[in-house]
């Protein structure tokens, strides 16, 4: 007699043993017609499991999270399906979810177009509304191998072989007379699907993803609860579309890539002034929370590598060449070359905590399929530091670090953070007594800052826990970028020592640190969450002068050098076209202020002012209007 435990604490005990789809029945119709799923002692199984024992048991709806991932993963087994009756003899292979959708990859010698795309979309809401039964049913390894060998499943088959060991049995999930080896679990039926899905593109992928391998069709679709949520969804994907930092760096001649440097960026002149601006605000703040900035070698002895560790785990990502008979490495970050700076001269303990600061430039051998504008390159420079302390200055470090971090993301634009401290892994270095003061010393500065965080468990770096800090841009999206993470490991193996208050050696523990991450992906992030319309500090161009007749050039010449002798990023205009036109041509270049110079203006010592956005703010002293350009600036660097 199963006693079963919900979630609000309640319990109900059954004479016999009980499915899910019967406990929600038992609590209510409404939940019962609600139900897509259950969570039996934190597993999450078919609505169709059947409970023997005393457990504690979840209904899953639409409403919890895990509901999203079983959805998507309904639409992708409809979806092959639906193939499957359009367009007999083709094979599926292997359909997941993934985040925010899912994709199933097909052998088919004709290749997918858009217009089968829209045939297959239309047949999976037929199969919806026949709101087929999704039944497991379990076959016997070699039996499941001749069932689909039949049907001429050859990938199916190879499948079987390669992941269900010989003796085992295998999970079969039929709809109607479709099926399909998985693992499950899956929705009750395909009726709760519903109408919230929808086919994105094809694209070919390598079975298995080995480039030795055939190539397949992979079919991409996105499936949400609803109608509503769907629309939201292909709104923010139109939006972000329109946000491309690679259109928008193209429109605004900031920066180009080309097939002679792969995964490089060409910096144009007003992309350039964003970067320098950046560092120089990020230098600034760095040095008031007591950095010192350095500079380490490009390229550095493969041996240094070796003895850091880096080589055994990131050899295959490392640029190398040789000279003299000795083998380098183009460095792949800055680590390593931080410890031998602080390896110049014994320290003390008096001397600690020691921050270190670069710029440094690194380079990564990332697969060119992966490159993608500044978000992916080969060639980055990190906002990269290391702190050199002792255990019991770890939490004001961190505590000091989050500061500075909640400081920069602001002025930046960025106010909503997400916080994740990841703890040891199985495979780690140091004492269980050394993780464990790590571990609480980072919860401990998130939780004096009243944050909430969320564990990763096991996700921490082999040397030690870290804090992940993600930021969300204006479409919601999440980009990690800020991390801290407690290193015991990496010193010790270079050799870094300091001189304790009793004169004993001792390894220093080394923070690695970063705000921003690179520069290049940073940037951007701040491109597409702007929309190219960069903060006043940050715009390459803050103001335009221009002219209505040839007679205002010579004083707007005079206004721009007044205006660049105050520090302000200013271009004229002296072109021979109608104001209107100019006004419009600046206005989509993004330009903050808009200063126009008639007679009026000359005579009186004036510009006109008018905002990118498009208010206009009247004629005013040009010495108002630097004030005025001056007070917004003063925040920043």
């Amino acid at each position: 007699m199963p006693q079963i435990t919900l979630p609000d604490g309640s319990q109900r005990s059954f004479d016999q043993a009980i499915s899910v789809m019967d406990i929600a029945t038992d609590i209510g119709p409404g939940l019962a017609k609600a139900t897509l799923a259950g969570k039996v002692n934190g597993q999450l199984v078919d609505a169709a499991y059947v409970i023997e024992q005393d457990a504690e048991v979840a209904i899953v709806t639409t409403r919890d999270q895990e509901a999203l991932e079983l959805m998507r993963h309904d639409a992708a087994h409809i979806m092959a399906q639906a193939v499957q009756e359009l367009y007999p003899g083709t094979q599926v292979t292997i359909g997941p979810a993934i985040e925010d959708g899912f994709y199933y990859d097909f052998a088919r010698d004709e290749a997918f177009t858009p217009e089968d795309l829209v045939n297959i979309e239309q047949r999976m809401h037929e199969i919806v509304k026949r709101d087929l039964s999704i039944e497991r049913e379990v076959l016997d390894r070699e039996e499941a191998k001749q069932v689909f060998s039949d049907l001429g499943e050859t990938y199916k088959v190879e499948i079987i072989d390669d992941i269900i060991p010989e003796g085992e049995e295998v999970s079969i999930y039929r709809q109607g007379d479709w099926f399909d080896v998985c693992r499950g679990p899956h929705l009750p039926s395909t009726g709760k699907l519903g109408k919230g899905f929808k086919l994105m593109k094809v694209a070919g992928a390598y079975w298995r993803g080995d480039s030795n391998n055939e190539m397949l069709q992979r079919i991409y679709g996105t499936a949400w609860p609803d109608k509503k949520q769907l629309n939201a969804y292909l709104h923010r994907l139109e939006e972000a579309e329109k946000r491309d930092h690679r259109r928008i760096g193209k429109k605004l001649d900031l920066f180009h890539i080309q097939e002679e440097a792969p995964g490089e960026i060409f910096w144009h002149d007003k992309g350039w002034t964003i970067y320098q601006t950046i560092q120089q605000y990020m230098r600034r703040k760095q040095r008031e929370y007591g950095y010192q900035e350095i500079n380490t070698p490009q390229v550095v002895d493969f041996s240094l590598w070796e003895k850091s560790g880096h080589a055994a785990k990131f050899s295959e990502d490392m640029f190398t060449l040789e000279a003299e008979g000795r083998q380098f490495a183009i460095k792949p970050m800055n680590c390593p070359c931080h410890v031998q700076v602080f390896n110049q001269g014994l320290k003390s303990y008096r001397d600690l905590p020691l921050r270190l600061a670069e710029f440094g430039s690194c380079h990564r051998n990332e697969m060119s399929g992966a490159l993608h504008g500044l978000m992916r390159v080969r060639a980055f420079v990190q906002d990269d530091a290391h702190i050199f302390c002792t255990e019991e200055q770890i939490q004001s470090e961190v505590s000091d670090f989050i500061d500075f971090l909640h400081e920069v993301y602001h002025d930046f634009g960025f106010d909503e953070v997400i916080y994740r401290l990841s703890t040891r892994p199985e495979n780690r270095v140091g004492s269980d007594e050394v993780w464990d003061k790590a571990e609480k010393a980072l919860a401990e500065a998130m939780d004096a800052k009243q944050l909430d965080w969320d564990e990763l468990p096991g996700e921490g770096a082999f040397y030690g826990p870290k804090i992940e800090f993600t930021l969300k841009d204006c479409l919601g999206r999440e980009w990690q970028c800020g991390t801290i993470q407690v290193d015991f490991s990496m010193p010790g193996r270079l050799d870094a020592q300091y001189v304790a208050e009793d004169g004993s050696r001792h390894v220093p523990v080394m923070l690695h640190r970063a705000i921003l991450g690179s520069f290049e992906r940073f940037i951007g992030i701040l491109i597409e969450h702007h929309e190219g319309n960069m903060p006043l500090w940050l715009a390459p161009v803050q103001a335009v002068l221009m002219n209505i007749t040839d007679k205002q050039s010579p004083y707007v010449t005079e206004t721009e050098k007044m205006l660049k002798n105050q520090g302000l990023r200013v271009i004229s205009d002296l072109r021979n076209e109608k104001i209107g036109f100019k006004i419009r041509e600046h206005t989509i270049q993004r330009i903050p202020y808009l200063l126009v110079v008639g007679d009026r203006e000359m005579e009186n010592g004036k510009v006109a002012v008018r905002t990118q956005g498009g208010e206009d703010l009247g004629s005013m002293p040009v010495d108002e209007f630097i004030s005025r350009v001056k007070t917004q600036l003063e925040s920043y660097g």
